[in-house]
């Protein structure tokens, strides 16, 4: 009888490890997805002003104008969704040391300038507006002048932190200016003829996510004829 009873306990034991599964087998772990990437576009400027002396910025002046192909032009690799521009955007002033001693530097600057899309689309808008006194409202000083320590007489003044979404569609795009108000102790002017610098821009970055690269229009050749 005892050895029916243990051998009962024993099955009744046995039942719940027999019926045990085997753990679900671990899936591989899904490939990531693609992340994003920021670096310094390519760029052409088509005016640079130089590099400032403190902080080794490349500052680039941006012209009015109503032809995206005479304006900085940003080349945008190849990518999936929409990407991110950056850029500092600067008010542009002669510096005059007489005129800062004498207190008649007194100068408000208001620079608009458009973001393009290479069919002349306007993506966006960007507004730089400041007031200068003395030298402590420059931003940097730029090398390359005839100035005192070798700098130039044009320096950037105010500073404006951009950011604008570009459309995933655009591979290229243009920065153009559209009017510059002043204000000074002479009297006041609006600029907006097509080729003047009215604005700087420095720290040019673009951030997104890397596509595949699209491949090259196919060219078909005319028929030979015989």
């Amino acid at each position: 009888m005892r050895t029916l009873i243990a051998a009962g306990l024993i099955g009744i034991l046995t039942v719940p490890a027999l019926a045990q599964t085997r753990p679900p087998a671990r899936r591989a772990p899904a490939p990531p997805a693609s992340t994003l990437k920021k670096e310094a576009p390519e760029m052409v400027c088509p005016a640079p002003l130089g590099v400032g002396v403190q902080s080794n910025l490349s500052f680039c002046d941006v012209l009015t104008g109503r032809d995206p192909a005479g304006g900085i032009l940003i080349k945008l690799p190849p990518h999936r969704g929409p990407i991110t521009l950056t850029f500092n955007l600067h008010n542009r002033h002669t510096y005059s040391e007489e005129q800062v001693k004498a207190q008649r530097a007194f100068a408000k600057y208001t620079a608009t300038i458009g973001v393009l899309a290479m069919d002349n689309t306007l993506i966006s808008r960007a507004v730089v507006q400041n007031e200068f006194r003395t030298a402590a409202d420059l931003v940097d000083r730029v090398g390359g002048g005839a100035g005192p320590g070798g700098v130039k007489a044009v320096a950037p003044t105010g500073n404006e932190l951009v950011t604008i979404t570009i459309p995933e569609r655009e591979d290229q795009i243009s920065i153009l200016g559209e009017k510059l108000a002043v204000e000074r102790l002479d009297g006041d002017a609006v600029y907006t003829q097509a080729g003047r610098p009215i604005a700087n821009i420095s720290n040019v970055m673009i951030e997104y996510r890397p596509g595949p690269v699209r491949p090259a229009p196919r060219t078909t050749k005319p028929p030979v004829k015989r």
